[in-house]
């Protein structure tokens, strides 16, 4: 029963997440106005804006002008619904279980608008280090398990470890390829929170996955024909894959690794 209701939250989140996603791309307010559709511009009822089941109702149609939704928009709910279940089967009721789902929400956000965009908004940013405080205190009184220590100075050296090795990256970057977009640094700064969160071993960690399945990836499109040297690919959905792989399984991996070195 419990999951049900974590679904629920989750799905709730995820159609939140849509908002954030869409407006901010487009530079807008999250706050105002309310819920519209983006073809006609009609204020949505409360029917039209229940997570996936308005969008199997409707047929993936806006009621009022007929215009195709994105299946985009169910996509994130449902992504969003399933993360806060693992979440929740590896955590249970716990502080842990609140702040990986925060964490998580910001990065699906970062996932969905890198991939438009090529860029990490400042805002996604802002708000991961407003919930990162949170960990960084509960770690004094209560033992925050990604992190695995009591030490204060975990999550602070966690800021800065896999984000300035990301920053030296960008700046060895620019001068070999002479450009000034060799790395964003939209990709650095979101490292930042995300050490808040981890750690400093589990963001290392995240680092060193999110830049093996970005190589992957790569290599991929490479191959295939479809991106050249020349072009650049987002990094963001592979930093947010990266860190829910490790919120899941990261010191796991991180004995595996050690075992067999």
């Amino acid at each position: 029963m419990l999951y049900f209701f974590v679904a629920l939250f989750g799905l709730a989140i995820g159609s939140f997440l849509n908002v954030v996603i869409c407006r901010l791309e487009k530079g807008e307010s999250i706050v105002s106005p309310p819920s519209h559709c983006t073809q006609c511009g009609t204020r949505l009822k409360p029917l039209d804006l229940i997570p996936v089941f308005s969008f199997i109702f409707l047929r993936g149609k806006c009621r009022y002008c007929g215009c195709k939704i994105s299946f985009r928009y169910p996509l994130v709910e449902l992504i969003t619904a399933t993360v806060f279940m693992l979440l929740f089967w590896k955590y249970g009721i716990s502080f842990d279980f609140l702040f990986g789902i925060y964490l998580m929400s910001v990065l699906i956000a970062v996932f969905f608008i890198d991939l438009d965009t090529k860029t990490i908004p400042d805002e996604l940013v802002v708000a991961g280090l407003l919930g990162g405080v949170f960990p960084v205190v509960c770690n004094l009184f209560y033992p925050v398990a990604i992190y695995g220590d009591r030490w204060f100075f975990n999550p602070i050296i966690g800021m800065f470890a896999a984000s300035g090795f990301l920053f030296i990256i960008a700046v060895i970057g620019s001068l070999i390829y002479k450009t000034d977009d060799a790395m964003g640094m939209g990709d650095v700064k979101i490292f930042v929170p995300i050490g808040m969160f981890l750690g400093w071993r589990m963001s290392i960690a995240a680092l060193v996955i999110s830049i093996f399945l970005a190589g992957i990836a790569g290599f991929i499109l490479l191959v295939t024909g479809k991106k050249n040297r020349k072009e650049g690919i987002p990094f963001g959905p592979f930093i947010v894959t990266a860190v829910f792989a490790t919120l899941m399984i990261g010191w796991e991996l991180l004995e595996w690794y050690i075992l067999f070195i």
